[in-house]
This record gives C-alpha cells, sequence and structure tokens, in this order.
C-alpha cells in the first residue's frame, strides 16, 4: 500500500482544540480518520516548527490520501501538506525506467 507523509500546521483555533483534546485525543482522531479510509497510521509525532503534526501513514491510493488531506483543510482548524513517499525499491524502478527528456535550454 503507498505510504504518505502527512504534515498539519494547526490555526489558533485549532490549536485550542488541541488543548482540549490532548495530543492522545488528537492522534486518535487522525487514526479513526486513516482507518476508515481503510488506511494504516505507521508513525504520528507533534513537531516543533513551521509543521505541528507529522504522519506517516499507509493509503490505498491517491484519491484516499487527497480526501483525508480535503477534509482536515476544509474544518479550518489545520492546513495539510501530503506528500507521496516512495521505497527504495520503487525509486530504483524509477531510475532504471528510460524515457526522453531535454532540460531547459538545453
Amino acid at each position: 500500500m503507498p505510504k504518505y507523509l502527512i504534515e498539519a500546521a494547526y490555526s489558533a483555533e485549532g490549536l485550542r482544540g488541541l488543548q482540549k483534546d490532548k495530543a492522545s485525543g488528537r492522534k486518535q482522531a487522525v487514526i479513526k480518520a486513516v482507518e476508515s479510509l481503510e488506511g494504516k497510521v505507521d508513525a504520528f509525532y507533534f513537531a516543533l516548527g513551521d509543521k505541528d503534526v507529522v504522519v506517516i501513514a499507509e493509503l490505498p491510493d491517491a484519491v484516499s490520501a487527497a480526501a483525508l488531506s480535503l477534509a482536515v483543510s476544509a474544518t479550518g482548524l489545520a492546513r495539510t501538506s501530503t506528500t507521496a513517499l516512495l521505497s527504495v525499491e520503487e525509486t530504483d524502478r524509477a531510475l532504471a525506467k528510460k524515457l526522453t527528456y531535454r532540460a531547459p535550454g538545453a
């Protein structure tokens, strides 16, 4: 199943909700949402910096990843960024693909 890196930044109102729900409550809400899409949370962390939450999740496909991102962002309480992750083997297969490409200005 494809893996995705999901990063989220809370709005001020979202941070107030985090204080109310506690970190463990938010983690359980994310796990429930991912599982409702037939996915699995591999890792869940709170972070310092530009992003408040970092999740690595397995989801069936990009449409499921987009559904999760849209549902979270639509609340207005958090903004997400989702990145598809590739395994070493998938990256090796991508490197082995033959294609025609011309660099800009070349």
